[in-house]
């Protein structure tokens, strides 16, 4: 496969990468599981904004630049190449975003999307609860109608930037009587409201990247919700489709680790070298990065020309966990012991940085839906296997 690139896009590609050369921190900035590191990330988010690269592919007037995908792909291939900051608004721009594009009304979109581009609105997402992971259609935080709010009352966990998020769009029960993928309506919580509890969950490296929220007789306006009522597992779905796709991982997130592990594998060869297997694991990831890119290419072409993404997103998902998992484990058999003892927070290229990634990549295979779920999902749905 060949990818040729239009005039226009060339042009496209020059423009990101001269804004990016001009306004990327030269300090990396701290980690946004971090307090100080959360808000340098919200100021870069309002940079980003400004040059109107926060999430291409809105409409101007939304604070976008009216790209499609095949452009989003290249800037993300720019953004990576740059270095720039990690996207501390993630579950809002990726997520929650197009999510507003299909499902929310116009003042919806009016209401949110400025802000979240802007950083002004830093998003979490509340679907998990303690007995309702991958199965979310086992939710039980109530949601009930009084008047012209909902009633929020129940728990939710595992919630990424919820320590220091602004909003939480979250799956509810708003009939109690439902079951499964019945009764489960998508709204939109300020995480200011009164009756909220935020409580940190320290990560692997002892950072506070998750929390797990408790609602007490939370009111929440009626007009925050997304859809109609009870129509919130088709919401859902349709954002964990963008979770799993296209959106949430782009391949110059892979491409750019992978170009690192070649340079890591370069500078320690003659280590390396001692294990043959560790020079081939190293081609691997390589190879295998250049075809998630590929892949992905064309699927974006496809949608571009009105085609649609649907289970077949359970397989990148699987795909790009592990290969995530597959590239950091490789780092860390090159560089040994030694990145073990390394401290957390170090810019890329570093010991520290290298396992940063590694016990990052670990829930790879979590979040975004297990990867057995989503095994299920394409034996199922693409491959036409019974039900176990």
């Amino acid at each position: 496969m060949q990818l040729e690139y239009t005039d226009a896009q060339r042009a496209f590609r020059a423009e990101v990468r001269d804004w990016m050369a001009a306004h990327v921190p030269r300090t990396p900035l701290e980690s946004f599981d971090t307090e100080a590191g959360f808000a340098q990330h919200r100021a870069w988010e309002a940079t980003l904004n400004q040059g109107r690269w926060s999430m291409v592919t809105w409409p101007a007037e939304l604070g976008g630049r009216g790209c499609d995908l095949i452009e989003w792909l290249i800037f993300e291939e720019e953004y990576w190449r740059a270095g720039a900051p990690m996207r501390v608004n993630q579950n809002g721009i990726f997520l929650l975003g197009p999510t507003l594009m299909e499902f929310g009304t116009e003042a919806q979109k009016a209401r949110f999307l400025p802000r979240m581009a802007a950083g002004e609105h830093i998003w979490a997402q509340g679907w998990s609860e303690p007995n309702a992971g991958s199965d979310m259609a086992a939710i039980r935080c109530s949601a009930i109608r009084d008047g012209d709010d909902y009633v929020i009352n129940g728990q939710k966990i595992w919630s990424t930037r919820a320590v220091w998020a602004d909003w939480l769009f979250g799956l509810f029960r708003t009939d109690p009587a439902s079951t499964r993928h019945h009764g489960l309506t998508f709204v939109l919580v300020p995480l200011d409201t009164p009756g909220i509890t935020v409580r940190p969950i320290r990560q692997l490296n002892g950072q506070t990247g998750f929390a797990e929220i408790f609602f007490d007789d939370v009111r929440v306006p009626v007009e925050n919700r997304l859809a109609a009522e009870g129509a919130g597992w088709q919401v859902a779905m349709a954002t964990a489709g963008f979770e799993r796709g296209l959106m949430l991982r782009s391949p110059a997130r892979f491409q750019e680790t992978a170009r690192a592990l070649v340079r890591l594998y370069q500078a320690n060869r003659e280590a390396a070298d001692r294990d043959p297997s560790l020079r081939e694991a190293v081609l691997r990831a390589w190879m295998d990065a250049e075809a998630y890119t590929l892949s992905t290419y064309a699927t974006a072409s496809r949608l571009v020309k009105g085609g649609h993404i649907g289970a077949e997103s359970s397989t990148n998902k699987v795909f790009w966990s592990e290969l995530d998992i597959h590239m950091h484990d490789t780092a860390l058999a090159i560089l040994g012991q030694a990145a073990e003892v390394a401290p957390a927070g170090q810019p890329p290229g570093s010991l520290g940085h290298w396992l940063d990634g590694f016990l990052f990549a670990q829930a790879g295979p979590i979040y975004a839906g297990t990867n057995e779920i989503q095994r299920n999902i394409v034996a199922e749905r693409l491959l036409g296997m019974p039900r176990a």
